[in-house]
């Protein structure tokens, strides 16, 4: 410390040199100094320091001085506050100077420790300090008005200290605020401009009285109207404090006020109406909402505001479209119009952002908005003030970005026949579009002609083939673009991506009447003449694929269009063929390039030309084979699917030298870690089987049988690799190898079970064996009775323990699935026997195993199912399973039949007592009614009459399980009935509500068609659920304890369940504000529904809404102490558990608040985040939940 001082007094010498260079490099060495965490100031030091910084500030060379003023910065963290506050007074004192660079520079400096000092929501003492004795000097000299330059720099630093600490100056708030009124009305415009920022700032901090204040004297000043100048100071200043506030409680009676003044002829004042209009659109979205209307059609108004100007007709304008002189001519015409008094573009580029806004902003209007603003927008095209055209264009983007429909709706089936959806509407309106875009498209004007195309891109993304019809009439557009001399890269980039746009959203056909104007088509063999434009393809593209010193994209995309090129026209390169596939061999061993090749090789391999790869296989394959033992996942699975296609199509070629390098690389590959490649690698091994049997004597004695047996037993495979292994097995089996025949893979399979010793852990392992099994057992029918017997005589067993009788029943029911078994006479009764066994897996398992052989004969066995149902009451639950395994296997020709006397049984037990067993039963009537639906709905729907609750609710039940993500005959029928099963929404009985909730759920989730229509019906019943009611809520006496039990929680639970999916699903269809309220009542509920609530996206004028009840969540305070009951010490870990996950879903919350635009410059969320910033558990949970996001984000854009 010692030493730093001398260093600093030193420097602190040669600050008073005369030499201007010595005390330049003086200040520049004191500031790396301060800059540095270490350095540490005694008193003495302090004081010199600051004293000298100072005086430098007023040095006669401007160097020094700006050096000077960056000292302050990390000065300010460095010293005591008393020293900090000297600073400060003589910054303001030196900003009164007379000298004009004396001022500068003092503002500078006071701007500078501004922006050092804490934020407002650290509670540091030295902030709020600073900023008091810096208010009283400011506000006086922004009063005073002698100094026009004077005022501007305090009204520049008040608008600065207000933004980053306006909290701290609560109680000068109202002084500040007469201080600056006063100055709306100054002579110079750059004072009013300043004042109006400033107190745009100071509405973020405010309270509501002086809030108030502020609003009454805007309202009061605009209805006297003394001035057309000081009113359009007032306008500004009401769209910059709805900009920075986003308040709106005052608009009803300010809309009236700025629609007045619109008629007003005066093209600035219009211009700041409108741009006020857009602002109360974007952030008062709530209270603006009656008007909109009203500032749709003044928008529209004054889009075609053009007074000075007039357009040619619209049948000039067509015939002049095709003459190449046209556009020349009209472009060169602009300048004789335009006029440097004309403000008229103003007003019109207002107009074109004002509807931008509301475009953006009311998704719900879409239809209202291709009736009215997109005919409005597509006249406009043609403005002749080119920032206007880039406006209006801008617009319509929007427009279009809002049309494009979201992915779940793409797979309605009934999406598309609601009507007149906005799809359709723009639909019929592409022409339009077309005809004003197409002479646009030769403007001379880059951005003009960027606009088209981003319009054009946007458009076939919205409507893939929207364009099939003009086609002709937009590619000399884009010729013209690609080949005109002006065009700058990035031109013909956005061109180049339109056109590659436009191709793949269209079909091929269209284009090929366009082929002859550049080598740009991808050629269709069946249907067009490729020849002639060959020799040009691969030329140009075999010049970039063999450069070596080009771009690593252009060097990929060469290899990727190759590929192409080889595929569909190798036949027709001749000599050219191989010397291409050896440049391909040279890129496969390149590491940057080896990716793109292995995946334009798998192409041509699968080319229906039967492409001679001979000349590269002997090289190609030990080569694909090192890949698998790369850490670069996406080359191991591309490596994989390239190795599968060269063994099915090239097994002549390929060699048994090849095939073993390929597999000593595979055994490392079958794990349960990555089950996507595990899957490539027994597909693999399928094809292998297949075309090469021979190659498979080998994996028996190597690691490759044994990781795949290993795999079997693993809880993790199921769907695609499942599927993927069955097939391998009896591909394996079919080999005929020696010791890998049928038994040899039964005992690999089954024999860990049988050993006893080493009993599977998971239930899965067991269905996948028996899967296996199965398999294994189709593809050997002559081994199948005796295994099957074996089986039977497991289960009988008195010895065999449940494990084996586990797989015994799970693999009989597989064979039994897909071979009839009705030959094994005991087999029906050893079944039923097992069903009183003592283990539930083997009662479970005898249930699945009767369902799963009655589907391989379903005369013998179904009618059986069906007697034991009604003639055996205490196994009813578990014989219902087997039914439900029936309907859901079994053919629908097969079970047509049955569907009667099924459907007669299920309705005599929905009303049974048990709930378990009407949820089967429920499952089994819904999965029936798939059968045949427009016998069996209406029957389900006249069962909601009924008189028991528990029959109502099982009908209900069965319509969530006809609903399901993909499209089914069920569908138009279903749409036209669902609100009839929704009405039990205001069922008495609170079960049947909470199964309708479930219900409502599901619909919303697989199939949001059936339910959109029904949202305003719906709604109000679901959001009554998510209240807590008081006559559910009973306390129990539990020996001496009582405990409160709340009846309704399942069913509130089930409704934010509803309400969470419908912010996905049908998000257009919600008034966001009234879903907002019931999401502040379930942050007060229970905690497991607060865990449940989600925040949808919010404007920052709605977190003062949520900050409250999530602070609830969190023991912390906001206005006024609140506090969560707390966990008891000596309760059990649960509780525990359930307190943590809490704040961790509160946390989330607040991250998925935090995303909203400026929602940090909330006072309220300034002041929520310190708080728990101060709480270190708080805040370790919150940077961790910050920390996942954020990599989830990357994640998602890496996919992207």
């Amino acid at each position: 410390m010692a030493s730093a001082s001398y260093h600093i007094s030193n420097l602190l010498e040669k600050m008073t040199s005369s030499d201007k260079d010595f005390r330049f490099m003086a200040t520049n060495d004191l500031m790396s100094e301060l800059q540095k965490d270490s350095i540490k100031l005694d008193d003495d030091s302090e004081r010199k320091v600051v004293k000298m910084i100072l005086k430098l500030l007023e040095d006669k060379n401007g160097e020094v001085q700006n050096l000077a003023v960056k000292c302050l910065g990390p000065l300010v963290s460095k010293v005591k506050e008393y020293q900090v506050e000297t600073i400060v007074d003589t910054l303001c004192t030196n900003m009164l100077a007379d000298k004009e660079q004396l001022r500068d520079i003092s503002s500078i400096g006071l701007k500078t420790v501004i922006g050092e000092l804490p934020p407002a929501s650290s509670g540091s003492a030295l902030a709020a300090s600073v900023c008091k004795k810096i208010t009283g000097r400011l506000t006086s000299a922004i009063a005073k008005q002698e100094d026009v330059s004077v005022q501007l720099e305090a009204l520049d630093i008040m608008a600065d200290m207000l933004c980053r600490q306006g909290g701290l100056l609560v109680n000068f708030h109202p002084s500040i605020l007469s201080c600056l009124l006063p100055q709306l009305t100054s002579p110079r415009l750059a004072v009013r401009k300043r004042t109006i920022i400033a107190l745009g700032h100071l509405v973020m901090s405010c309270g509501n009285l002086v809030f108030v204040d502020l609003i009454e004297h805007l309202l009061s000043e605009l209805s006297r109207n003394d001035s057309m100048s000081t009113t359009r100071t007032y306008i500004q200043c009401i769209a910059a404090i709805s900009r920075q506030a986003g308040h709106g409680s005052y608009l009803e009676k300010i809309i009236p006020l700025v629609v007045k003044f619109c008629n007003i002829d005066d093209d600035e004042l219009r211009e700041y109406c409108i741009q006020a209009f857009e602002s109360f659109v974007r952030r008062c979205p709530k209270e603006v909402y009656p008007h909109v209307g009203t500032v749709i059609s003044i928008c529209l108004k004054y889009l075609t505001y053009d007074p000075n100007y007039n357009y040619d007709d619209e049948d000039e304008d067509e015939n002049a479209m095709d003459a190449d002189g046209a556009d020349e001519d009209y472009q060169g015409s602009d300048d004789e119009y335009s006029d440097d008094d004309d403000m008229s573009w103003k007003v019109r580029r207002a107009a074109a952002k004002c509807l931008d806004a509301v475009v953006s902003t009311r998704h719900e209007m879409l239809p209202e908005f291709y009736r009215t603003v997109s005919p409005a927008l597509i006249a406009r095209f043609k403005e002749r003030e080119e920032n206007v055209k880039a406006d209006v264009f801008h617009a319509y983007l929007s427009l279009l970005k809002q049309t494009r429909p979201a992915q779940s709706w793409l797979c309605d089936p009934d999406a598309m026949e609601q009507g007149e959806t906005p799809l359709t509407m723009l639909q019929n309106q592409v022409p339009m579009i077309v005809k004003a875009l197409h002479k646009q498209m030769k403007e001379k004007s880059v951005k003009t002609r960027q606009c088209c195309f981003n319009m054009l891109t946007e458009l076939v993304n919205v409507l893939p083939g929207a364009l099939t019809q003009h086609i002709p009439v937009l590619v000399p557009g884009i010729i013209f673009s690609l080949n005109d001399k002006s065009s700058s890269s990035n031109l013909k980039i956005d061109a180049l991506s339109c056109l590659y746009v436009v191709l793949c959203n269209h079909q091929p056909q269209v284009f090929h009447p366009h082929v002859q104007v550049g080598p740009l088509d991808q050629p269709e063999r069946d249907t067009f003449d490729a020849s002639p434009y060959i020799t040009d393809l691969f030329t140009c593209t075999i010049k970039r694929l063999k450069a070596a010193d080009i771009d690593q994209e252009v060097k990929e995309r060469a290899i990727s269009c190759m590929g192409q090129i080889i595929c569909n026209l190798g036949d027709s390169l001749g000599d050219d063929l191989p010397g291409t596939l050896h440049i391909f061999l040279e890129r496969l061993k390149n590491e940057i390039t080896r990716l793109t090749t292995v995946k334009a090789l798998t192409l041509i391999a699968g080319s229906t030309l039967k492409i001679d790869l001979r000349p590269i296989l002997d090289e190609a394959v030990p080569i694909l084979a090192s890949f698998l033992r790369k850490n670069q996942r996406a080359l191991k699975l591309s490596t994989l699917a390239a190795l599968d296609i060269l063994v099915k199509n090239y097994s002549d070629s390929v060699t048994p030298a090849m095939i073993d390098a390929v597999l000593a690389e595979l055994p490392p590959l079958i794990s349960e870690s990555d089950m996507h490649v595990s899957q490539m690698v027994i597909s693999f091994l399928t094809t292998l089987a297949r075309v090469h049997p021979l190659s498979l004597a080998k994996i028996g004695g190597s690691s490759i049988l044994s990781e795949l047996i290993s795999l079997v037993r693993s809880p993790l495979l199921q769907g695609g690799a499942l599927s993927a292994m069955l097939e391998f097995f009896q591909a394996l089996v079919g080999t005929g190898t020696s010791s890998l025949g049928y038994m040899d893979l039964l005992r690999m399979l089954t024999g860990p079970v049988y050993a006893q010793s080493a009993a599977l852990t998971h239930k899965q392992s067991y269905y996948s064996i028996a899967k296996c099994v199965a398999a294994l057992t189709r593809a050997c029918p002559d081994e199948g009775p005796a295994v099957v017997g074996q089986f039977i005589q497991d289960v009988k067993n008195s010895r065999s323990t449940d494990s084996i009788r586990l797989l015994a029943l799970l693999s009989l029911g597989e064979v039994g699935h897909h071979v009839d078994l009705s030959g094994q006479p005991e087999l029906k009764t050893v079944i039923l026997d097992a069903f009183s066994s003592s283990s539930e897996e083997v009662k479970s398992a005898a249930s699945y195993a009767l369902g799963s052989i009655a589907v391989g004969n379903l005369p013998e066995y179904l009618p059986f199912v069906l007697g034991e149902i009604s003639g055996q009451p205490k196994r009813q639950y578990l014989l219902l399973h087997s039914l439900k395994e029936i309907i859901s296997s079994a053919s629908v020709t097969g079970l047509k039949p049955y569907v009667e006397g099924v459907w007669t049984l299920l309705l005599k037990h929905c009303e049974c007592a048990e709930e378990g067993t009407r949820n089967v039963v429920a499952e089994c009537l819904g999965k029936l009614t798939l059968i045949d639906p427009e016998t069996l709905l209406p029957r389900l729907k006249g069962y909601l009459l009924s008189g028991s609750s528990y029959a109502r609710s099982s009908v209900v039940t069965a319509v969530k399980f006809t609903i399901s993500d993909h499209p089914q005959t069920i569908d138009p029928l279903l749409k036209n009935c669902i609100g009839d099963f929704l009405k039990t929404l205001e069922d008495p009985d609170l079960n049947v509500r909470r199964v309708a909730l479930v219900t409502f759920n599901s619909a919303a989730h697989n199939k949001p068609s059936l339910i959109r229509d029904l949202l305003d019906t719906v709604l109000p019943h679901l959001y009554n659920e998510t209240k807590v009611r008081k006559e559910l809520i009973r306390e129990v006496e539990m020996g001496p304890f009582k405990h409160t039990v709340d009846d309704g929680l399942d069913i509130r639970k089930a409704a934010f369940e509803c309400m969470y999916t419908l912010l996905d699903s049908c998000l257009d269809r919600l008034d966001i504000f009234e879903f907002l309220n019931h999401v502040e009542d379930g942050l007060k509920d229970h905690y497991d529904i607060k865990g449940r609530v989600r925040v949808p996206s919010l404007s920052n004028n709605h977190l003062h809404t949520v900050c409250q009840p999530l602070s609830v969540s969190l023991s912390l305070s906001l206005s006024h102490p609140v506090s969560l009951p707390q966990v008891k010490a000596n309760s059990v870990k649960q509780e525990f558990e359930k307190q943590d996950e809490l704040k961790r879903s509160a946390m989330r919350a607040v991250v998925a608040l935090l995303t909203i635009p400026e929602a940090e410059k909330s006072p309220l969320m300034s002041e929520f985040q310190s708080q728990i910033s101060s709480n270190p558990e708080l805040a370790a949970i919150f940077e961790n939940i910050q920390r996942d996001s954020s990599s989830a984000n990357m994640e998602s854009m890496d996919t992207s």
